[in-house]
Parts: C-alpha cells; structure tokens; sequence
C-alpha cells in the first residue's frame, strides 16, 4: 500500500473513533474529552476539567464502546474478505454464509443450557464451533448443488442454512423465557459491553487478525485458479483451511461479545476493492480499517438518532447494507452473464 492510502485510511478510522468520542446521549463538553485524550497521551498534563461524573461516562462507558465497535466491525470486515478469498465469490460474507448464524445458534446454546453462567472463555469457543460448522455446512450444501448457479450458488445455499440454523436458535430462545429479552437484545447487535468484553476479544481478534494478514499474498495467488497455484508451489488446501479457520474465528469472536451484526462484511470489503484494487494484500488490512471506522460511525448513528434511547446498530447496518447487497448482486449477475 502506497503511504498515501495508509494515511488516509488511518485518519479515517481516527477521526471516527474520535467522533464517537465526542458525540452521545450524554453532554460532556467537547473541549474537555480533547484535553483528556491529551492528558492520557504519554509526557502530557492537561486538566481537562471534567467532572467525576463526566470522566466516568467517557472511561467505562464510551472509550470502551468505540474500541468493541472498532475491533468488531475490523473482525466482521476482515472475515468477510478472508471469505471471498477462500470461496472466489465476491458474495460471501459472514453473515450471508451461515457463519455467523451457526456462531449464534451455539452462543444460544452456551447460554440457554448453562444458565448464563457460562464461562468467559466458554462463549468465544462455542461461538468458533458454530462459526466453522455453519461455513461448512454451507459450503457442503452448495456443493452438492453444483456450479451451475454461479457466483450465487454459495449465498443461497448460506441463506438456507442461515435460516435453518436461525429456526434452532429461535426454538432454544423459547426453552428459556426469562432470558428472552437478554438474547434478542443481542441478537439485534449491541457493543456496549464495557471493558470486559474488549479484554474478553482481544486476543482472538489478534490471532486471527495476524493469520489473515500473513495470508495476503497467498490468496492473490490463489485468486488466479488451483491449477496455477499448484504450478506456481502452493498448497491450496492447506491456506483455504487456515483462512477459513482464522475468518471463522475472527467472526466468532466478533458474535460472541457483539451478537449478530450483518452486512459489514460484503460493504466494507467491496468498498475497498472499488477504491483501491484487488489485491487482498491491500484489501485485508484496508477492510480491517474500513470495516472498525464503518461500525464505529454506525454505533454513533444507533446511539444518537433516537437518543436517549438507543437504535440496535445491526438495525443501521442492514439500513447501508441490504441496498448495498442488491447492487453488488446485479454486478455480479452481469458480470456472469
């Protein structure tokens, strides 16, 4: 990536993170949030002269906020590039592929049969099992209904096992009442779960994330077909599996601690890919800044368009991203034809 693009694509994600820093329900004097982030920056003092209560908002409650909304949505965006890499369809996408409806379906699961109680590192793991089944899964059933279909063939296979497995979810939400509410507000998308949760997905955003990017090269390689790959020394199978692991994982990890948010895994990637070109050299890590300054900016829009009440950001994300998904399929569909 030339300096320029790196730049810019940094300034972007800043400034939105700093947006989000900003802007809330809460008022909490502009001036003094800059003279805090000031303040925290090493070798500077500067009194921000925010109160306690306004300290605490900006510390617990929006600092984490915007971090969850940034690894997640880099998490989702990234996943969704690792995808179309692996499959060669510029249509896959975590959600669209039945990943994150399996990564649901057993974060459900976790949380139904254990009541809640389940274990911190108990989540991300369930979410990975049902991550990487649901891919295959869809991957196995698109398959099976061969390449006549094109491009689409995988989508619609992931739309079906999307719903399927959303249909076992539903039917376990039912065998716990009383944590209904709890599950459909997570559903529905939510970041705002303070600094556990950006500790809790730390660590899986970051093996996943370095995997993928290390695998940048690979994929360009295996953009131009097997037969070439293989000529050229490399091993297909293996780098599909070790993509598919780490986009699974990355998506798991994202569902565990954000619930279902769709969509930014097609916008983010193809949006790249139009501004920048196809290498996934450069579209992995632009899609890892573009997808956390495009959740960031959504979870400012879910927070304050009704404030003080909240909008679930999965909500905004499907307002820009079914539009977005529609013109990507006619692009598509030509491009076939």
């Amino acid at each position: 990536m030339s300096p320029l693009v790196t730049l810019s694509a940094v300034g972007v994600l800043l400034a939105s993170m700093l947006a989000g820093l900003l802007v809330g329900a809460a008022g909490i004097a502009p001036r003094g949030v800059m003279l805090q982030l000031l303040d925290w920056l090493p070798f500077v003092s500067a009194d921000s002269g925010l109160a306690p209560v306004e300290l605490g908002l900006l510390t617990e409650l929006r600092l984490p906020r915007v971090l969850l909304a940034a690894i997640v949505g880099g998490l989702l965006a990234i996943a969704g590039a690792g995808y179309q890499g692996v499959f060669r369809n510029p249509l896959a996408d975590p959600y669209l592929l039945g990943a994150a409806a399996g990564a649901g379906l057993t974060t459900t699961a976790a949380i139904v049969f254990t009541g809640g109680d389940v274990e911190a590192i108990g989540i991300p793991a369930a979410a990975f099992v049902g991550a990487v089944g649901g891919v295959l899964l869809a991957y196995a059933l698109g398959s099976a209904a061969g390449r006549g279909g094109g491009t689409a063939t995988l989508v619609l296979a992931g739309v079906a096992v999307t719903s399927f497995l959303t249909a076992i979810q539903t039917f376990l939400q039912q065998l716990r009442v009383e944590e209904l509410q709890r599950i459909y507000a997570w559903i529905l998308g939510d970041v705002g779960g303070g600094w556990g949760q950006v500790t809790l997905v730390a660590p899986y955003a970051a093996v996943s994330v370095a995997v993928m990017l290390l695998h940048g090269r690979l994929l360009d390689v295996l953009s131009v077909g097997d037969d070439e790959a293989v000529t050229l020394g490399l091993n297909a199978a293996r780098v599909r599996l070790v993509v598919l692991l780490a986009a699974s994982l990355a998506t798991a990890a994202a569902v565990a601690v954000s619930g279902l948010i769709g969509f930014v895994g097609i916008v983010v990637p193809h949006a790249v890919r139009r501004l920048a070109g196809a290498s996934y050299r450069i579209v992995l890590p632009l899609s890892l800044v573009g997808g956390a300054a495009f959740l960031v900016l959504a979870d400012l829009i879910a927070r304050t368009v009704l404030a003080p009440a909240e909008l679930p950001i999965g909500v905004v994300t499907a307002f820009v991203g079914a539009p977005f998904f529609v013109a990507v399929l006619r692009v598509t569909r030509r491009v076939e034809t």
